[in-house]
């Protein structure tokens, strides 16, 4: 946390002091706290929770029914400047990648997106089947005359459902507005990776994000038994009339 808010080549100091800790992170926005995003920031606001001194303060039997047994019981022990994970000295974030090469340069802007789909969609698998989630999204388009341009967005949340990191790699895809051009390859890559476990989920009342990922787990579980093709969304499907891309 102090390596975020210190500009390069300056360093912040904590001294391992109960008080210097706890006047370090009291004042924090409950958003500077390890797994608390965007969206959770958010709901903990409308609790009047907006400072990680705050959630600190706050019993767990409170966080617990608003952010889930597990997260609240991170959360709070974070707060309270408890962290009990390993450190891995110089361990460079990790990331993942999965990349789509045309037959042809291809200027067909579905295509562009059924591709990025298509990725998404085997890299939210892999994510999940290795127990991950990803923090941001960069997608690099290659073009004709193997020129490159490359766009990086953080997800509002961390996560390896596919249906959201979906929604960030169109969102991607079309500020880059490709109307015109000829791609020649496209690569989405997750970034930050961490583990699945450190994951905060903002609880909601619509039951259909939970419907969502056990349909997803189901999925997942038939194209490890029957191969990956085996389901896959309609936008993917064969379209009647048209031919391969050759």
């Amino acid at each position: 946390m102090a390596a975020d808010i210190t500009p390069p080549g300056a360093a912040t100091v904590v001294h391992d002091e109960p008080y210097e800790i706890a006047a370090f992170l009291r004042t924090r926005p409950a958003s500077a706290l390890p797994g608390i995003g965007p969206k959770t920031a958010r709901t903990l606001s409308r609790y009047g929770i907006t400072s990680v001194g705050d959630i600190a303060d706050t019993q767990l039997s409170t966080l617990q029914r608003i952010l889930g047994t597990t997260p609240a019981r991170l959360a709070s022990e974070l707060a309270q400047g408890v962290d009990e994970r390993a450190i891995v000295p110089g361990a460079a974030p990790r990331n993942m990648s999965a990349g789509h090469r045309f037959d042809r340069d291809e200027l067909d802007s579905d295509r562009h997106h059924r591709a990025v789909l298509a990725l998404v969609q085997e890299l939210g698998g892999r994510l999940r089947t290795s127990g991950e989630i990803a923090q941001a999204l960069t997608l690099t388009v290659t073009y004709a005359d193997r020129t490159q341009t490359t766009r990086t967005h953080s997800l509002a949340e961390p996560t390896a459902h596919s249906p959201a990191l979906a929604a960030l790699a169109r969102e991607l895809l079309t500020g880059l507005g490709l109307q015109r051009a000829r791609v020649r390859a496209l690569t989405i890559r997750a970034e930050r990776l961490r583990p699945a476990e450190h994951a905060v989920r903002q609880l909601t009342i619509d039951h259909a994000d939970d419907k969502a990922l056990l349909i997803e787990a189901v999925q997942d579980r038939a194209r490890r038994r029957y191969g990956k093709d085996v389901i896959k969304p309609a936008r993917l499907a064969p379209r009647p009339g048209v031919g391969t891309n050759r």
